[in-house]
Order: structure tokens, then C-alpha cells, then sequence
């Protein structure tokens, strides 16, 4: 769960910039519920009531003057998802709104990409969560296709994506990249954050196909705990990290990209701006 706070400054006759002031990570795993049992536990309803007090705390501190709150895949799969809002409003004072995964993927889109987005070339962009994995081909500045599929970190954590949705994911990308000679693709999400910062490479210059296969192989060569001790991961990214880089590799594979960018943007980004610009 994610608290992302940007201030907006607006000058006449520049562009609008958005800068970001704060950002808060909270582990609570709601999909290991919601894919696993079938619903979000009690333990994690009181957890995330707890946060949306946090966030709303903080939001008073930050003096927010407006936020959106959205739940992706792990509330959307949840036999209970409607329920753990309606006690979220009542005891925390946050109104969430669940979004499927069309949505949650042109909200992603909307993301501020001009910087990197060179017309005459073509992006897969790439958004890996825990539930679902969001796929958005971009040419000559245009998007040309965009597609959620159910896998996720916690899906396969959980062994729960069989061969098929690989098998769709192969073929949705192979369908859509086969008529681009060249293809570049753009990763986001929390894991290939962490790759890249462990790449030490600055935050233009991509990372090759090449690298992010050697961080597969040596990642997967390590226990758990030696990701955690040996690499000073976090607990709840140890277990994860290899998975969503197989997602990435894969996602190059199959659309021949020799690079991958990774620029500090993702879904909370996109929800800012698109609230800024009314679509939410």
C-alpha cells in the first residue's frame, strides 16, 4: 500500500509540473488473502484501517487538498472487497474506489512518459504488481494497444499462474511488437525500482537484456535470507524480486527488446495525473 503526496505548480505559460513530496510504503500483502482464501482476513482489515488512519494523519500534515484512493486486483478478487471499503470509510474516514484492470492500465499509460517517449520509436511498457501485470505499446507517441493480465508477484509466489496466461502474455506481445523492428521497454513497479538502484546506473541510461538476465540467474542462486543479509533487501521484496524480474525478461524476450528503462513512475504517479486532468 502506497501514500503518494505531489505538490502541483502551475506557471502561466510553462507546463504544469508535479513534484513529488512524499511517498510511504506499508507490506501489507492483501493478495496473499485475496488469491490464496478467497477474501481479505481480519488481521489485514484492522491492518488497513490502521494505514488509512496513517494516511490520513499524514495527509493533514502534508496538507493535502485533495486524493484519490483506488484498490487494484487483490480488492477486486476479494469475496469481501466491498465490505473491508465500507469499514475503511466508516472507521478511517477514506472513501476507496475499486478499479478493474482496463482502467488501472490507462491510468498507468497516463503517466508523465514525454520525456522518454521519442516519436519515431516504439515502448512496451511494463507494470508489474502482486496481482496483475500491466502491458501498454506505445509508437510514435501514441499508444497503440494496452492489456491487464492476472499475474502478479504474490500469484506466482503463491503458484498460481499456470502455463496458459503465459502462453496469452506471449502471444498479446508477439501480436502487437511483430510489425516494429525496434522495441524499448519501459518497467515499472517496485522490484524493477530496486534492480535498477542495485545497477548503480543513472536514472536515464537503461539497463540491457543482457544485465537484467545476469540479476535473474544471480538473484535466483541466492536463498531467501541471503537476499535479505547478503543484499540488505527488505523481507517482503526478497521473496518477490526474482519473480517480477522473470515477468521483465520475459516481456523483453518475446518483444526483442535489448533495453529496459526504468524511470520513477507507476500507478500512484498516473493517479495523480489524472486527477489533475479530470479523468478521475
Amino acid at each position: 500500500m502506497r501514500l503518494l503526496v505531489a505538490n502541483i505548480i502551475e506557471e502561466k505559460g510553462k507546463e504544469t509540473h508535479f513534484s513529488k513530496s512524499a511517498l510511504v510504503r506499508l507490506p501489507i500483502r492483501l493478495g496473499q488473502d485475496a488469491f490464496t482464501v478467497g477474501d481479505i482476513s481480519d488481521e489485514n482489515i484492522d491492518r488497513m484501517v490502521d494505514a488509512m488512519k496513517a494516511f490520513k494523519l499524514l495527509m493533514k500534515v502534508h496538507k493535502v487538498e485533495k486524493y484519490v484512493a483506488l484498490a487494484t486486483s487483490a480488492m477486486r478478487e476479494s469475496s469481501n472487497g466491498q465490505e473491508v471499503i465500507d469499514i475503511i470509510n466508516e472507521k478511517a474516514d477514506i472513501k476507496i474506489d475499486i478499479i478493474d484492470g482496463k482502467t488501472e492500465a490507462a491510468i498507468i499509460a497516463s503517466t508523465d512518459l514525454h520525456y522518454l517517449l521519442k516519436t519515431e520509436q516504439t515502448y512496451l511498457y511494463v507494470d508489474v504488481g502482486g496481482g496483475s501485470t500491466e502491458f501498454s505499446l506505445f509508437s510514435d507517441g501514441k499508444m497503440i494497444a494496452s492489456k491487464s493480465f492476472k499475474i502478479g508477484t504474490v500469484r506466482l509466489l503463491n503458484d498460481m499462474v499456470n502455463d496458459l496466461v503465459w502462453l496469452e502474455i506471449e502471444k498479446w506481445i508477439k501480436n502487437y511488437c511483430k510489425e516494429f523492428e525496434t522495441v524499448t521497454l519501459i518497467g515499472s513497479g517496485g522490484n524493477i525500482n530496486k534492480l535498477f538502484k542495485m545497477s548503480g546506473k543513472q536514472q536515464d541510461k537503461p539497463l540491457s537484456y543482457t544485465y537484467v538476465l545476469k540479476r535473474y540467474n544471480f538473484l535466483n542462486s541466492l536463498t531467501y535470507e541471503q537476499r535479505i543479509s547478503e543484499l540488505g533487501l527488505n523481507p517482503d521484496r526478497a521473496d518477490v524480486i526474482v519473480l517480477a524480474t522473470k515477468i521483465y525478461l520475459n516481456a523483453m524476450k518475446w518483444s526483442n527488446a535489448k533495453h529496459i528503462y526504468v524511470p520513477k513512475i507507476g500507478l500512484s504517479d498516473g493517479i495523480i495525473k489524472a486527477m489533475y486532468f479530470g479523468k478521475i
